[in-house]
C-alpha cells in the first residue's frame, strides 16, 4: 500500500508539471477556466477508486476483476458527467477543453490500470 502512495504522489507530480509551467510560462490560454479544480477532482476520483479496489481485491480475491471494471465504469460516467456540466456552465474553446480533458483523463486512466495491473500480479504470485 505504501508503494502505491508513493506512485500515485510522483504520478500527479508529473501530471500536473506541463500545465503548471505553461501556466507559469504566461501560457495561460493554454488551460481551461478552473483547470486545477478539475485537476483535483480526476486525481481524487483516482485516488478513491485505486483505493477501493486494491481494499476490494484484498478482500475478495476472487471478485478483484469484476470490482475493477465495476470501478472503471463509475469512473467513465462520472467523469463524462463532469464533461457535461462543465460545458453547460462555461463556454470555452472546444479544442482547449477536449486537449486538457483528455490530458487529464488519458494520463490518470493509464496510472490507475498501471497501478491496479501491477497490484493484481502482486496478488497472482501468492
Amino acid at each position: 500500500m505504501k508503494r502505491f502512495f508513493i506512485a500515485f504522489g510522483i504520478c500527479t507530480l508529473l501530471i500536473a508539471l506541463p500545465p503548471a509551467i505553461a501556466d507559469y510560462a504566461g501560457q495561460g490560454k493554454l488551460l481551461i477556466p478552473g483547470f486545477w479544480l478539475i485537476f483535483q477532482f480526476f486525481s481524487s476520483l483516482t485516488f478513491l477508486i485505486c483505493l477501493g479496489v486494491i481494499w476490494g481485491q484484498r478482500q475478495n480475491d476472487t471478485l478483484g476483476g469484476q470490482i475493477f471494471l465495476g470501478a472503471t465504469t463509475l469512473k467513465l460516467i462520472l467523469c463524462m458527467t463532469i464533461a457535461l456540466i462543465y460545458m453547460r456552465k462555461y463556454k470555452v474553446n472546444d479544442i482547449v477543453f477536449v486537449l486538457n480533458y483528455f490530458y487529464l483523463y488519458l494520463f490518470y486512466t493509464a496510472f490507475e490500470i498501471y497501478s491496479l495491473l501491477s497490484n493484481l500480479r502482486v496478488q497472482n504470485k501468492k
